[in-house]
């Protein structure tokens, strides 16, 4: 009996569950999509390239989502047994509350323990390759992260502004160029194109059609003006890691290599709180799948209903209210106010409880 009642409601909530991964994950690869067009359209960014950040974007969404989905599916699965008086049938002949929810509870672990790979593996080397693939078109279509109309300083020793970038074409440029103990060199040009050269990490600048003022160090009035037609300029670009091996930054670092950077940071008198956010962080968003079940089971229960809008909106409900536990936590354990494993497993704990005192008081109705 027990066995044909568990899958019963496995089944039941399996479809939900996949729906609902499709859906969310879905509605945010849509999202990023319009972000990304107009890196295609207007930047001339090659679409193999956002394929790929496409590709290991779907880890960390998934980082997301699955709890999500748990949580909908939790909603929507036992929301309609219990509009459609299953639930109270079963109860009729016996079975307890407990016995009917266990299922979802041990599905809620067993997704939890499979997630933990997932953001301590999966998520960090997608995370460092999507970094990787990122500083390829930075060098490869630099335009691609410029934006017109605004004081650029990603270039050594460069300030540049460009009234409007179209791919790697440039119209209006002026290059401020400060000196040490001489005035700042100004650059004028009509026209430009950036000419990436990838294997040397550096970027060609070619301005057509332009004057160089430097003012007299003697008489500032007075100005040293050079006319071009032509003139080849080489940029280097600030963010040196794009110039040599890529550092993991601690979002991209696996749970094993935290440790060992805590260590040695430890030996150096360095504070550790970072470090350890990020390992709780793993961790406690993985178990939140759990939590969802948890709460989710009592919620359905009460509201009595099998809409799916209604389902929507009160996960939603939900999960901004964990979300804003986990944001400000994490600013807490940060700013050392409250130690990191309390102030991340702190949107659990509290998710946790008012799980376990709702299903507690169904359960004794």
């Amino acid at each position: 009996m027990n066995w044909i009642l568990n899958r019963y409601i496995t089944k039941e909530f399996t479809a939900a569950f996949f729906l609902s991964i499709a859906i969310f994950t879905f509605a945010l690869l849509v999202g990023n999509f319009i972000k990304m067009a107009d890196l295609i359209i207007n930047r001339g960014v090659a679409l193999t390239s956002l394929l790929k950040l496409i590709f290991y974007l779907i880890p960390y969404l998934l980082t997301y989502t699955v709890p999500m989905a748990m949580l909908t599916a939790t909603l929507i699965s036992f929301g309609r047994l219990s509009s459609d008086n299953e639930i109270m049938a079963m109860r009729s002949l016996g079975i307890s509350l407990l016995t009917i929810s266990l299922p979802l509870l041990v599905l809620g672990i067993i997704i939890s323990v499979a997630s933990i790979p997932l953001n301590d593996k999966l998520l960090t080397k997608s995370h460092f390759a999507s970094r990787k693939v990122l500083r390829e078109i930075g060098l490869r279509t630099p335009t691609a992260y410029l934006e017109a109309g605004t004081f650029i300083k990603d270039f050594d020793g460069y300030i540049v502004f460009i009234h409007e970038i179209k791919k790697n074409k440039l119209k209006n440029i002026r290059i401020y160029q400060p000196q040490e103990n001489r005035p700042t060199r100004t650059i004028t040009a009509k026209e430009g194109e950036f000419i990436p050269v990838p294997k040397k990490g550096i970027i060609k600048l070619k301005l057509i059609d332009g004057t160089s003022e430097e003012p007299d160090i003697k008489d500032p009035t007075r100005f040293f003006k050079l006319n071009f037609k032509t003139y080849y300029m080489t940029l280097n670009v600030q963010d040196k890691p794009r110039q040599k091996r890529l550092e993991k930054k601690t979002s991209e670092m696996t749970i094993k290599e935290l440790k060992e950077e805590s260590k040695k940071l430890a030996e150096e008198g360095i504070e550790l709180e970072p470090l350890l956010t990020e390992i709780h962080k793993k961790i406690a968003i993985s178990f939140s799948a759990f939590v969802f079940v948890l709460i989710a089971i009592p919620l359905a229960i009460k509201s009595n209903v099998s809409e799916k809008s209604i389902s929507l909106g009160i996960s939603i409900g939900v999960l901004v209210i964990y979300w804003l536990f986990l944001v400000g936590g994490t600013a807490f354990a940060l700013r050392g106010i409250l130690p990191p494993w309390f102030a991340i497993w702190l949107p659990n704990i509290v998710m946790g409880a008012a799980g376990v005192l709702l299903l507690n008081g169904v359960i004794k109705k």
